[in-house]
Parts: structure tokens; C-alpha cells; sequence
């Protein structure tokens, strides 16, 4: 059994940047959207901050957090 690691924190003396963490996405209903492998598309269902159901046309695909590859347009 392993234990979790430890979160690293930034020392203010520290010569190095502190790591930015990127922005969350956020989508809601009726967002046109597009992804890297299926294309254009509108959000047709949120599921919380887990998960959107987005309908590309000819499918539909629940695409999960963090949605890499998907941008608002």
C-alpha cells in the first residue's frame, strides 16, 4: 500500500515560478462548441462539472472533464 503524495507548496524564497494552474472549463446548455476529433458541435446536456453531452450532427458524445480538445466558440 502506497500513501498518497504529498502536495508540493511554493516557498517564497524559492528562485523557480510558482506553477499557474490552468482555468476550468465551463459549458452550458446550448454552447456551440468544437473538438479536435469530432468537430463542431452544441452542448445538449450538463452533467455537473463531470461531464457534457454534445451533439455533433451525425452523433453524440458525453465528453468528460477536462475536456481536452473542446473550446467554446
Amino acid at each position: 500500500m502506497r500513501k498518497p503524495e504529498a502536495v508540493r507548496r511554493h516557498l517564497p524564497t524559492s528562485p523557480f515560478k510558482a506553477k499557474v494552474e490552468a482555468p476550468r472549463k465551463h459549458f452550458a446548455l446550448g454552447d456551440r462548441v468544437t473538438h479536435d476529433a469530432y468537430g463542431l458541435g452544441r452542448v445538449i446536456g450538463v452533467e455537473g462539472e463531470a461531464a457534457v453531452l454534445v451533439d455533433f450532427g451525425s452523433r453524440q458524445e458525453r465528453i468528460t472533464e477536462p475536456y481536452s480538445g473542446m473550446f467554446n466558440l
